[in-house]
């Protein structure tokens, strides 16, 4: 076997505790890959409010902006499925009623704060969990001050002497760009770090930049998007400085867990199905046409499951739509997002009442019917840096639709 190295993986949300989107799925599914092979992995994140069923461990106190705000560190553990023993990952979270008991877990006027106290809450919680990581694993903006903190404010702690940093990028887009007086609750000089070589960009603290120039190495979740995001079109201003690290830039793709996606063991869909049974496939179709008030009929059902934003390439679709409806076809969406197209999609169920089934909101049931019930699943994103949803369903038999983008295109 190849060295058992001990990781730490950190992350804003992880599912199954805490989700907005596919960081969740990576971040709960990934550790579970590399338990598997023999590491020793664990993972911490933040304690949210709807987070229950933790076991308190310790707490400290961390310095913000000049005063000390306290740290709980509790824990829960990650089952692994699937394998030659049951496993179980240690989670870890940080709790900090201040900071994490809100509605949501990011949109707040403070996120650049509340994430500095967890990347602090993290490295000074490490010596008192006895757990000396041999690479820390950080997850987009919200956990990229870390490899900065790590080599600034820990260089000569000799805990952490031998710790490597990987950073990965998840979406380019989402770069957490805050005021200057952030810099305040790092305890960082703004002479020294609030200058264009460092971590200001247009006027603002980037903490995107600071995971790219810190950490030890960068990866981006599919081959195609780490050499996009070299370039002007796909770079969000930060092509240039991902060129010059270009060789420590990688391109791992992103995967889905295939015990939680299984179509023949799967409890959410309602007929299971394998494919020497793929005719029983027919049967969620049924079933979901029933549920969501569509006519019984076999016809194709096309499918999106999607946050609703333009980087998915709803314009695209809307331009199309209406003609695709007046075909013998239904229509399914789930997904919630920017109101000019929840408005759209919804005025679209108005017309099409029995053709299209629109969902606004998110259920992860029901997401899972819709993947299994369908025959073609829409991808038409502008840019995708990885994206999960066609792994799904073709796992599920379904066929996915998609631009030929990033990680879509490393994939279909």
């Amino acid at each position: 076997m190849q060295e058992r190295l001990k990781i730490l993986l950190v992350s804003s949300e992880v599912d199954p505790f805490a989700k907005t989107g596919g960081l969740a799925d990576v971040a709960g599914s990934l550790p579970k890959a590399l338990a598997r092979l023999g590491h020793d992995i664990r993972i911490i994140m933040p304690r949210y409010k709807q987070i229950k069923n933790t076991e308190y461990l310790n707490d400290m106190p961390v310095e913000m902006d000049g005063h000390l705000e306290t740290a709980i560190v509790r824990q829960a553990m990650l089952p692994v499925k699937g394998g030659e023993a049951d496993l179980k990952i240690p989670v870890y979270f940080i709790d900090n009623y201040k900071f994490f008991y809100r509605e949501g877990l990011y949109g707040h006027i403070d996120d650049g704060a509340r994430f500095n106290f967890f990347t602090k809450a993290v490295l000074s919680a490490l010596p008192k969990l006895d757990f000396k990581p041999d690479v820390i694993h950080c997850n987009d903006w919200q956990t990229a001050m870390l490899p900065l903190f790590l080599k600034v404010k820990y260089e000569d702690e000799p805990f952490y002497k031998n710790t490597a940093t990987v950073f990965t990028i998840h979406n380019l887009q989402y770069q957490g760009r805050f005021p200057k007086d952030v810099l305040i609750t790092l305890n960082l000089p703004e002479k020294k770090f609030f200058t264009p070589d460092q971590l200001e960009y247009w006027g603002q603290v980037n903490y995107m930049k600071a995971g790219i120039l810190y950490s030890d190495l960068i990866n981006t979740v599919s081959d195609k998007y780490s050499l996009e995001i070299q370039t002007s079109e796909f770079g969000e201003g930060l092509d240039g400085l991902l060129r010059k690290r270009a060789q420590d830039l990688y391109g791992i793709l992103n995967g889905i867990d295939y015990n939680n996606f299984n179509p023949e063991t799967d409890e959410r869909i309602y007929k299971n199905f394998s494919l020497a049974t793929i005719e029983d496939k027919r049967e969620n179709k049924y079933a979901l046409q029933e549920e969501l008030g569509l006519p019984k009929k076999d016809v194709p059902m096309i499918s999106l499951i999607s946050r609703l934003a333009s980087q998915k390439g709803l314009d695209l679709l809307a331009n199309v739509i209406n003609d695709l409806l007046e075909t013998n076809v239904q229509f399914v969406l789930l997904g919630s997002g920017e109101d000019r197209y929840q408005h759209f999609f919804s005025e679209l169920k108005i017309r099409y009442r029995d053709k299209a089934a629109i969902h606004i909101g998110f259920d992860a049931d029901l997401a899972q019917r819709i993947y299994a019930a369908s025959d073609i699943f829409l991808m038409p994103s502008r840019f995708e840096p990885c994206g999960l949803g066609q792994m799904i369903s073709m796992r599920y038999g379904t066929i996915p639709v998609v631009h030929a983008t990033g990680g879509l295109e490393d994939t279909v």
